[in-house]
Parts: C-alpha cells; structure tokens; sequence
C-alpha cells in the first residue's frame, strides 16, 4: 500500500526536475545572440524529448507496479476470504473442502465385485448408475466427492502356485477398462500429479493397487511387469503367507520378512512402487521399516490399540511413522474398528484421533475398504458417505488443513516422496536375484 505514494512522490520529483531544468535553459538562452539561441534551442529539443520519454517510462513503470501490487493484495485478499468464508455448518463445510482438495481413498474392492458378479464384463453392468449389490458407483462416488481412488487387483490366495499372476492381470485388465469407459468421470493416474490434474478436472482419479504378494509369484520380473502394467502399490501379501513374507492371518513361516522379501521392498524402491504393509505380520512390518528407502503405506488398516485384530497396526510400528514417513489409511470394516460385526462411524472418528496423536496428523489417512467387506459402520454404508465423516473431524475441532491431509493430501505427499526415491535410483541397475530355495519347481523354468 506505500507503493503509490511512494512511486508518485519519485514521479513528482522527476517532473519538477525535468521543469527546473527547462525554466534555467530558457533562462540562459535570453543572454545569448540569436544564433546561438537558435542553436540551443536545437541543440536541446533532444534533451528535451529524452527527458519526456524518461517521464513517460517511469509512468509506465509506475502504473505497472501499482497495477501489480493491487492484484496481489486483491488476490491474498480473496484467498483469505475463501479460507473465512467457508459454511459453518459442519457438514457444508466438509463438501466445501472435499470440492476444492481431493479425498483419496487408499483401498476400493470394486473390481473383485467385477470378476464375482459378472464376470469382468463390463457390458453386464451400468456404473453410472446405482447399482444395488455393490459400495460403489459413479453417482455415489460423485455424492462423497471422492477425488482419487486406487483400485484393488486382487485374487484369493487359493490361487497362489496356480494362476495368481494370470488372474491379478485379468483384475488390472478390468480396471483399465472400466476408467477408460466412463471418462466423463474416470481419469487414468500413474503419478501424484496425474491425481492433482484429474481432480482439477472434475474426475475421479483411478489408481492401481495389488493386493497381495503371491502376484508375483516370486519373481521380481513379474514385479516389474505388473508396475510397466499401472500397479502403483503392492500389498505384500494377503491372508496367506508367501514364500518370502508372513501374512498376519496365518502362523508365521519366516519370522517377518525372508532375504527375498527384502529385495523385493527395495526392487519396489527403485522402481516407485509403494510398499503396502496391510495385511502383513507385525515383523513383517518391522523387518519393511528397516529395509525401505520409502516411506511406506498401509492401504487399508486401523489402530491395534482401539481393536486388536491382527490386521491393525501396533503402536511400536505406529511410533515409527514420522521417522519413515508413511501413512496409515484407516479401514472401515467392523471387524477392524470395534472387533464386532457392529460399529459406528463416531468409533472409525475414534481410530482417527488416535492414529492423529500417537502417529502425527501427517501420517493419517483414509481406506475404507468398501467392497471387499461385508460389515460397515452406521453412517459408512458407501462411498457416498465421506463428507459426514469429514463432517465429524470438524465437530472434533480439526483444523481445515489438518482435514485434507488426512483426506488426501498426506498420500500426494507420500507418492511424490516414493517418486522422489525413483529418481535417485535411476542409475541402479534392477535386482536380479532369484528366490532360493526354488519354490514349486514344477511349474518354474528350468534355468
């Protein structure tokens, strides 16, 4: 604001100069002969007209700054009104900052709903309409404002040693399929700026997670096919062990991770892959954090110590979250939040607190798990539900920005954190090692 004047004040000098010096030329010019007044008068039209030109830049320049800093304070203005301006209403308020930062959730079961129900044929389904079996279509997706959404490939384990590998790419088939039938609303995400852009928009930016190691089928080239394929993290395993990584649902085999399973955290490092730990042993979990150069996700799983299903994450590992990183995206599912077939979307707001103040507000975020569960909480039924939980963040006094980080923005920060690992790595030549000893020889190539 001190611009102006300022600007005006030089202006006014500079013209009384130009002034002065114009009143003591003509002064000095009376005393001279006619010829030498005239050529004086010539010889200080240029000065004359330099001095104009010099008056009329500066003004230029003036009004340019003046301009400049207007738009500025206007703009911090209007962006300060934006943030004050919001609804009070908790629930207005929570639509209001879903439409202006993404929701992402980290953990949709859609595309198993696919395979058991119709068969991966999409001409069997309309997803742009309500569909009643199912969590998830395109008006509820548009009705909870979700703004990205990975997708789970997923095969049960009683397809490992068989044809995991070739049904988790049947799943990623049909997801590629399904965003590329409805791009109105479905947009293709390969990075954390490809999230950013979809959502600026007004589509829901689709993302591909594995769900379960057994995918690859112990084979780091298949690890990388699948990334080459669109999967952006993997579950490193499900409710089975594999042969180099304890799952949390079966006794254990190895004790955590195997030395093979540690190479493939650092193959999925190089590459820029998200290591997902949902699902695994707790020293699966630990052996993971000692080995990444990333930080790490868990996709779809809760706090321990509010429900102590194996599949949540104990607060030795939640303590260990800033130091690494990562993000723990809180699961809905009953079983997960209250140990019972029966939970209330107050109690997922529960997990949330406590993940907030034992892991940071940083390292929260949201995967509800919706079509890979059969029991919900009161007021999570589908995906069309997210704003009443963002609505009970802001009934606890959570900060606006601390809302769209755990809705979203804490996974942006994650992803760009794994590319940035990427990029330091490009030099590295990709893991060659092969899982010994050789697991099921009758069906692997006799090298």
């Amino acid at each position: 604001c001190d611009v102006t004047p300022l600007r005006y004040h030089v202006l006014s000098s500079s013209s009384h100069a130009v002034e002065v010096d114009t009143s003591m030329e003509l002064h000095r010019s009376r005393a001279l002969s006619q010829d030498e007044n005239e050529k004086l008068v010539k010889d200080s039209k240029p000065r004359k007209e330099s001095r104009a030109t010099l008056v009329v830049i500066v003004g230029l320049v003036t009004v340019l700054v003046v301009a400049a800093v207007t738009s500025t304070v206007v703009l911090l203005i209007k962006s300060k009104e934006d943030s004050t301006h919001l609804p009070s209403d908790p629930l207005q308020r929570a639509i209001a900052l879903q439409e202006r930062s993404p929701l992402i959730d980290g953990h949709n079961d859609f595309p198993g709903q696919l395979r058991w129900q119709w068969e991966t044929q999409l001409r069997r389904v309309n997803f742009s309409r309500h569909i009643n079996t199912t969590h998830t279509d395109i008006p509820r997706l548009r009705d909870g404002r979700v703004g990205a959404q990975f997708w789970a490939a997923y095969a049960g384990c009683n397809s490992q040693f068989k044809d995991a590998t070739r049904v988790f790419i049947d799943q990623i088939d049909v997801i590629h399929r399904l965003v590329a039938g409805y791009p109105a609303d479905l947009q293709l995400a390969l990075t954390a700026v490809d999230i950013e852009n979809a959502f600026s928009q007004g589509r829901v930016a689709s993302l591909i997670g594995v769900e379960g190691g057994h995918a690859i089928d112990s084979s780091l080239a298949t690890l990388r096919q699948l990334y080459a394929l669109g999967a952006r993290y993997m579950t490193l395993t499900h409710t089975c062990n594999t042969p180099w990584a304890d799952s949390c649902s079966v006794e254990p085999e190895h004790g955590g991770l195997t030395d093979f399973g540690k190479i493939v955290v650092l193959e999925m490092n190089r590459m820029g892959m998200m290591v997902d730990l949902s699902h695994v042993s707790a020293n699966a979990m630990r052996d993971a954090l000692n080995i990444t150069k990333a930080p790490v996700i868990f996709s779809h799983s809760s706090a321990f110590a509010l429900c102590d299903n194996p599949r949540n994450v104990p607060d030795d590992v939640l303590d260990r979250m800033r130091e690494n990183g990562g993000l723990v995206m809180v699961n809905f599912a009953s079983h997960f939040i209250n140990c019972s077939e029966h939970s209330s979307l107050s109690q997922v707001a529960d997990h949330l607190d406590y993940l907030v103040n034992r892991a940071g507000a940083d390292h929260v975020g949201l995967g509800a798990d919706y079509d890979g569960v059969t029991h919900l909480p009161e007021g999570l039924e589908d995906v069309s539900k997210y704003p009443y939980l963002t609505a009970e963040l802001i009934r606890r006094n959570y900060t606006d920005e601390t809302v769209t980080k755990i809705n979203g923005l804490n996974l942006i920060r994650v992803f760009k954190a794994v590319e940035e690992v990427k990029n330091a790595l490009k030099n590295e030549m990709p893991f060659e090692e092969l899982i010994s000893p050789k697991i099921n020889e009758s069906c692997r190539p006799d090298f």
